[in-house]
């Protein structure tokens, strides 16, 4: 029974993210759900008290595999500037993954306190992954820089997300630029 629950549940985020990279926070409803699952609507219930819970676990689920994707690829990086080079080129890749997708349409749904502390805890998470590196670059306020980065990361994010005329790759070089050169100073 327990095996049941966790592949239903396991269903129910899969189909989440389906729904929000497809159409976005407006198209997560239960009734999608429950038609993605071929579950009853009453059944998504006894899962998931409300869309607020879906989303708050497909980040719990979803944030720390998107992390660990850009925690490696910053390891395989030699220096420190390679490693800011790949915290922002990883993040871009993951552009067209469904779990970013999901993560980037989560962020603008309508969430309780909670939900938004958890994702903000691990967008934390994630930014602090590069303050090592602007350390050692010599950066006298790497925190700010790191912050200041992600802002570069998320405008980027944005443009690919939007269809720009730009391709991604374009978008990335010159997010990476604008990245390195800010923080040479």
């Amino acid at each position: 029974m327990a095996e049941h629950r966790s592949m239903q549940r396991a269903a129910l985020l899969d189909a989440a993210r389906s729904l929000l990279s497809e159409g976005g926070t407006e198209a997560l409803t239960f009734p999608a759900l429950a038609e993605r699952t071929g579950l009853a609507r009453s059944s998504v219930y006894e899962y998931f008290r409300s869309r607020a819970a879906v989303v708050e676990e497909l980040c719990e689920v979803d944030f720390p595999v998107w992390a660990a994707d850009v925690s490696a690829a910053m390891e395989r990086a030699g220096t420190a500037e390679a490693k800011v080079e790949a915290y922002v080129r990883q993040q871009l890749e993951l552009v067209g993954d469904r779990r970013h997708r999901a993560v980037v349409a989560i962020s603008a749904s309508e969430l309780d306190a909670g939900a938004r502390e958890k994702i903000r805890a691990a967008h934390g998470g994630l930014v602090a992954m590069i303050v090592e590196a602007l350390d050692e670059m010599g950066h006298e306020r790497p925190r700010l820089a790191a912050m200041l980065v992600q802002g570069i990361v998320d405008a980027a994010v944005r443009r690919i997300e939007l269809g720009a005329a730009e391709e991604p790759g374009a978008i990335a070089d010159a997010a990476v630029s604008m990245a390195l050169r800010g923080v040479r100073g």
